[in-house]
């Protein structure tokens, strides 16, 4: 399986011969060095509907045909665009082709901004679990801290997870540094830091800071073996 940071909280992953995507913000994204007309994703995963997230499913899915895997109310939004969609939601599993994907809480909002200054509601944020080939990766999305991490933590062998940094509109360092103690991934990277001057960080001294567990800033478009 190979892993690979984008920017912002863009996490490309290729594991049983299929490409996925989580959460593709491209077009905008100053720090991620994909482009969309590149870009062949099998499988589209979402956290939640903020344009900065949902970025350029549309136009991906519809190039490559490829699966949306959301919280309910987002799929169903997106399957009237035209996309091939799975609806899911928070506590359920669902074992796909590629792996299993489970939909974790995660305290945050969640809704789509349109052109015309209209704004969508697109049901629950959500963390992602994704396990496949015997490991385990948790993306927690846009979120604050929350107690139930450790149940998460408690529950799942989680060998890779991606935490937001940014502060503002999600966790920060301190609290993310709670956060990775709470669920105990053998890897923690950071993300959702430096996209916008709210969101300003030094992942460097994050990671620096996290005593219970390895840490790792990955640089945009480096790729790991899990």
């Amino acid at each position: 399986m190979k892993v690979s940071y984008h920017g912002h909280s863009v996490v490309k992953i290729i594991t049983n011969n299929k490409t996925i995507l989580i959460d593709p913000f491209i077009n905008g994204n100053d720090l991620t060095d994909l482009k969309v007309e590149n870009e062949k994703p099998d499988v589209i995963l979402l956290t939640h509907g903020h344009n900065d997230h949902v970025g350029d499913t549309v136009e991906l899915a519809k190039k490559n045909d490829s699966l949306v895997i959301a919280a309910h109310e987002l799929a169903d939004y997106l399957s009237w665009q035209g996309l091939k969609t799975h609806n899911m939601h928070i506590g359920g599993a669902y074992q796909f082709d590629f792996g299993k994907v489970k939909l974790t809480q995660a305290f945050h909002g969640s809704s789509y901004t349109t052109t015309n200054n209209e704004i969508i509601y697109t049901g629950m944020p959500a963390g992602i679990l994704l396990m496949a080939e015997g490991k385990t990766i948790y993306h927690a999305g846009d979120t604050g801290l929350f107690s139930d991490m450790k149940l998460i933590g408690e529950l799942n062998d989680i060998d890779l997870a991606f935490l937001p940094i940014g502060d503002n509109f999600t966790m920060g360092p301190e609290d993310a540094t709670i956060a990775a103690k709470f669920i105990e991934a053998k890897l923690v990277v950071p993300i959702h830091f430096n996209t916008f001057p709210p969101i300003k960080q030094d992942p460097h001294k994050f990671v620096d800071g996290l005593e219970d567990c390895n840490g790792k800033v990955m640089e945009v478009g480096e790729v790991i073996d899990l």
